[in-house]
């Protein structure tokens, strides 16, 4: 856990290699995956937290090993202020973070679940085309629940679409997956 809502921002992390999965959790217990940080990338929590002055609303979980630099409030607010370079990127940055933004409302708001399920499991599939997250974790990263994720991967069992083992689902038919994330089906 690297923070947790209402805790106060020490600085700004830059990832330098591993990914921060940053999630927010309502009073019910669910929780939804907002976006990924790899390296590269900004953590729109950090930066909003910096800029405001607010503690973090959000929380973020180092979901590999990760190594990340740690940039002082006060550095990061002088590179902002006089780095043009840090600036560019920096913005460059948050416009390609919206983007997750936009794509998250989209998906919960627009698309149907199996859409959701579909685009999940092409974009948590290693080059094997094997995806290694139990139920909860997908319904994590779709805004389900773990139920109607479980009866969803029946449906693409059915469809001769996946294969599931234990803590495994292993793509049989991408295509197919493809063409249901962009509700071609």
């Amino acid at each position: 856990m690297l923070f947790r809502p209402h805790e106060e921002c020490p600085g700004f992390v830059v990832v330098t290699a591993g990914t921060i999965r940053v999630s927010l959790t309502a009073a019910n217990g669910r929780e939804i995956t907002l976006y990924r940080v790899h390296p590269g990338e900004i953590c729109l929590q950090t930066f909003n937290c910096l800029v405001e002055d607010r503690p973090y609303s959000a929380e973020g979980i180092a979901e590999t090993d990760l190594e990340a630099v740690l940039i002082p409030r006060s550095e990061f607010r002088r590179l902002i202020a006089d780095d043009a370079d840090f600036q560019k990127m920096f913005l460059a940055a948050i416009a390609y973070r919206f983007g997750d933004f936009e794509r998250l409302i989209e998906d919960v708001a627009l698309s149907g679940m199996e859409a959701r399920l579909a685009r999940a499991l092409l974009e948590r599939a290693d080059a094997d085309g094997i995806v290694r997250q139990t139920h909860e974790a997908l319904a994590i990263e779709t805004g389900s629940a773990r139920a109607v994720v479980t009866r969803k991967l029946a449906v693409f069992t059915r469809r001769g679409w996946i294969e599931r083992r234990r803590g495994q689902v292993i793509l049989k038919a991408p295509e197919k997956l493809r063409e249901c994330m962009h509700g071609d089906l």
